[in-house]
């Protein structure tokens, strides 16, 4: 017996953590069992390579790293939360919801290759961590897509607002510019639910994404 993955994902500034907070909590109100999973794990040990990375030790330019070295920080990374936390919840048919997972990979470092490649890169990503490391498919991934220009102007905010240094992937513009186009070719490839934030310019209010977020998650739940 397995359980049910459900994972959401977006590009940095997207409002991916409130929405994911959101509907832990609607969840929880409603009475539903379920296990929270954040990736990366920065307190754990798994994550060191992907600290070092963020951190620019291996470079000051994310292209500094390839799309497929760069890829194993983060799968050993869910590999080892899955082997020592929460392998045995999900055979038992528990409810797994995910900020970010998988499909990270996807967004982020297949932005590092042509889009002629990027599909080829999606093949591999997919028999890495679902076949070759075993780690389960997600039942639904829900993308919540944003432009560039607000995805840069949310992060500035956010970091002027915390003093948080914000990592090698968050100061180039260009990078975030090619995650947009690689998330939309993912959201494509696997049949992601996006959810287009970005309204007449303006970013939609956080209830009124939340509520098509909880519908989507809702009508797998049933």
């Amino acid at each position: 017996m397995s359980g049910k993955l459900i994972v959401l994902e977006g590009i940095d500034g997207s409002g991916k953590s409130t929405q994911y907070k959101l509907l832990c909590e609607r969840l929880a109100a409603e009475g539903r069992e379920f296990k929270k999973l954040v990736f990366p794990r920065y307190d754990n040990e798994s994550s060191a390579l992907i600290r070092m990375y963020l951190g620019g030790e291996f470079g000051s330019d994310p292209s500094d790293v390839n799309a497929f070295a760069a890829s194993s920080f983060y799968s050993v990374d869910r590999y080892a939360s899955w082997k020592t936390d929460w392998g045995d919840y999900y055979r038992a048919g528990g409810l797994l919801l995910a900020d970010r997972y998988t499909s990270s990979n996807a967004v982020h470092q297949g932005s590092k290759l042509p889009p002629e490649q990027r599909a080829a890169y999606f093949d591999w990503l997919e028999d890495f961590e679902y076949n070759k490391l075993g780690l389960p498919k997600p039942d639904m991934v829900i993308y919540l897509n944003v432009d560039v220009e607000t995805s840069l102007s949310r992060m500035r905010e956010r970091s002027e607002k915390t003093g948080a240094q914000r990592d090698i992937h968050e100061t180039h513009a260009d990078y975030l510019r090619l995650c947009t186009q690689s998330g939309a070719d993912a959201a494509k490839r696997f049949g992601w639910r996006r959810i287009d934030c970005v309204k007449n310019g303006a970013m939609r209010g956080i209830d009124d994404i939340h509520g098509e977020i909880y519908s989507a998650v809702a009508g797998i739940l049933r």
